[in-house]
């Protein structure tokens, strides 16, 4: 029976199956095959430049056939190296024997013992699992965080000069401005993403213990350390770690998921208070008229998309966390635990991936109802009392701050006319009267 979307375990690979496809290119098991042959192939072009005598003759056709083993790497050629696979046992020497057939098939059959030489396994999967979660980075993650920025961006400036009473504990508090707390967590995200950037993409390449044994005993004379910086750097576009035990010590990569991890935070924030004003009235949401909002109320349209995205959110960094903590942990030279970890690196993305789009399709969703942010303004006129009371204090009036608390403590409603009265009871000028009247909670918004 070949698997459908209706079969996945993951709803990742199922329900979801539509969202995360971008990312298949970087995390699958497919995936992981073409960025190993990759590193593999790079490899030995790298030790034919130094140059090596025994791999004199390969003349730029060939590599050209090469490189075309991981730039057109198929359906066909995964089912192959599982096929290898189902012998070996062994997944990257499955990819090694892979490669020693194409060498046959290409003509190179001289050179295949060149193939993974003096390597370990590590020195693959340490530089073809940064590889692609860089890209998978650059080409996906921060396109679909843009989306989410922009539309962020606009609206935090469609929304500038909208009034909103503001929240502290739950209770009414200072008015602010809806565009300027949208605006918070614009700004929240792109000083993480200034972070996320710096934080370099680190593999090891050292032999079966970090140390480049095997390269130095059969080529005393080469700077085998020189060649190892140069290849991951120049040839990978990584940053080279050394020295290592047999594995990448993980030390960025858990810097990286840490950051990724304070991104979808954030987002859980914005999540949560979108859904509270939607929760008071201050969005109204459009759905097409075919949508359900709620299975038992016509009435309802429930904000699903935040919720969704809330979820998702927290399911990505329970697995960042969990490979951000033990990823850099491993007994002695090395231990096996972070090789069946890494298998799940695409999880998280792929999570954090529908988050974002649900997130995105919520805000698309947003419909301004000012009547019921007006509303909350007029009922709450008891917020200026904090502006009354500063500026009773600039002119030096005794007591303003119980005077205020005496008026807005009492339980009787407080609203316009309530503060006119008492501002007409101070012994204050007529100027300072009018200053204090004109203070509303519409243009009481700070700046």
């Amino acid at each position: 029976m070949s698997l459908t979307s209706l079969d996945a375990i993951s709803p990742l690979d199922g329900r979801y199956g539509s969202k995360t496809m971008a990312l298949r290119p970087y995390f699958s098991e497919a995936a992981l095959m073409r960025y190993r042959i990759w590193v593999e192939i790079e490899y030995f072009i790298a030790l034919r430049e130094l140059p090596l005598p025994a791999l004199k003759g390969i003349d730029k056709h060939s590599l050209d056939q090469l490189r075309s083993l991981y730039q057109n790497f198929s359906e066909s050629d995964a089912l192959d190296i599982k096929t290898i696979e189902s012998t070996t046992n062994h997944d990257v020497k499955a990819i090694e024997y892979f490669i020693k057939d194409k060498f046959d098939a290409i003509g190179l059959s001289e050179f295949k013992e060149f193939i993974h030489f003096g390597l370990t396994s590590q020195d693959i999967n340490n530089t073809a699992i940064p590889l692609s979660i860089k890209q998978a980075l650059e080409e996906v993650y921060f396109p679909a965080l843009k989306q989410l920025t922009q539309k962020l961006k606009d609206l935090s400036k469609s929304w500038a000069s909208i009034p909103m009473l503001a929240r502290t504990h739950g209770q009414p508090a200072s008015p602010t401005r809806l565009g300027k707390e949208i605006q918070v967590f614009l700004v929240r995200i792109e000083s993480q993403l200034k972070l996320i950037k710096d934080i370099p993409f680190s593999s090891k390449f050292g032999g079966a213990t970090g140390n480049l044994n095997a390269h130095a005993v059969a080529y005393p004379n080469i700077d085998w350390l020189s060649f190892a910086n140069d290849f991951v750097s120049n040839h990978l576009g990584l940053h080279h770690s050394f020295p290592t035990t047999q594995i990448e010590h993980y030390d960025n990569l858990a810097a990286l998921f840490d950051n990724l991890k304070r991104i979808n935070t954030i987002l859980i924030d914005l999540n949560r208070d979108l859904w509270s004003y939607i929760s008071m009235d201050y969005f109204k949401q459009e759905i097409s008229k075919n949508e359900v909002g709620s299975s038992a109320m016509p009435h309802k349209v429930n904000p699903i998309d935040f919720e969704n995205s809330e979820g998702n959110l927290g399911l990505a960094n329970a697995i960042f966390d969990h490979l951000s903590s033990k990823l850099p942990i491993s007994r002695l030279q090395r231990d096996l635990t972070d090789s069946t970890v890494l298998r799940n690196v695409g999880v998280p993305f792929g999570h954090t991936l529908v988050a974002l789009q649900s997130t995105l399709k919520g805000l698309g969703k947003l419909r301004l109802n000012p009547s019921a942010i007006e509303r909350d303004l007029e009922n709450n006129w008891a917020v200026v009392a904090e502006a009354i009371q500063t500026v009773l204090r600039r002119e030096q009036y005794p007591n303003p701050y119980e005077a205020l608390k005496s008026l807005t403590r009492t339980g009787s409603t407080i609203n316009k006319e309530t503060l006119q009265q008492f501002i007409e009871g101070l012994s204050v000028s007529e100027a300072i009267k009018n200053e204090l009247k004109a203070i509303t909670p519409q243009n009481y918004t700070g700046i």
